[in-house]
């Protein structure tokens, strides 16, 4: 039997390290197997490195969420915008003491982060929240452009406490006429009118 043909069987030492009719050195099984281990070892290292990153940005959301409730600004939430691992958006819960429905935690970190950057586009962020966004909030983050959203609470553990954003996710999946909040469309043409000056607008800026 020449080198390189036959039994393909890794207990041969002369098949465990042969060479091909062209010359070049063919990598056995176990060597495949330890390639693909330390790979894999690599991806675990990699994400365990990743989930440490998250976690410590997770915290400092967390800490805001708490700051905020304690101090009586709004509910427990916070979170933070990050760029590039570097924080350039924070915020908490300020309903209570704007009197703003809106000032949520995840909408207070991206108008933050629009102000700390001088851009309404936050493309290549990640957004860490202390709960999982309600259906504004995630409507701002897409409309920011953010890459990637991670949250500690639920929807549910946050209904628990009496923020039901639930209900707000229900009501989108149902049909115009089958909302809670009725919506009525009047068309005028004035109306109209100011959208075709903005397509026509040679200096807008599209967003």
């Amino acid at each position: 039997m020449r080198v390189g043909e036959g039994s393909d069987d890794d207990s041969n030492p002369v098949i465990s390290g042969c060479i091909d009719h062209s010359g070049v050195r063919l990598r056995s099984k176990d060597r495949q197997k330890r390639e693909k281990l330390d790979t894999i070892g690599g991806m675990e290292i990699a994400d365990a490195k990743h989930l440490e990153v998250d976690r410590a940005f997770l915290l400092r959301a967390i800490e805001l969420s708490r700051l905020g409730m304690e101090s009586g600004e709004g509910g427990p939430f916070g979170a933070v915008v990050v760029r590039d691992g570097v924080v350039v958006g924070e915020g908490n819960n300020r309903v209570l003491c704007r009197c703003d429905p809106t000032a949520h935690a995840e909408v207070e970190a991206i108008r933050d982060a629009g102000r700390r950057l001088a851009d309404f586009d936050l493309s290549g962020c990640v957004i860490y929240a202390s709960s999982e966004p309600c259906p504004m909030c995630l409507a701002a983050i897409y409309w920011a452009r953010i890459d990637r959203i991670v949250y500690a609470n639920s929807i549910a553990d946050a209904a628990e406490i009496g923020f039901d954003d639930a209900e707000f996710y229900q009501q989108l999946g149902k049909p115009m006429s089958a909302r809670r909040v009725k919506q009525e469309r009047i068309a005028l043409p004035e109306a109209r009118a100011v959208f075709d000056a903005w397509a026509k607008k040679v200096d807008r800026v599209d967003y």
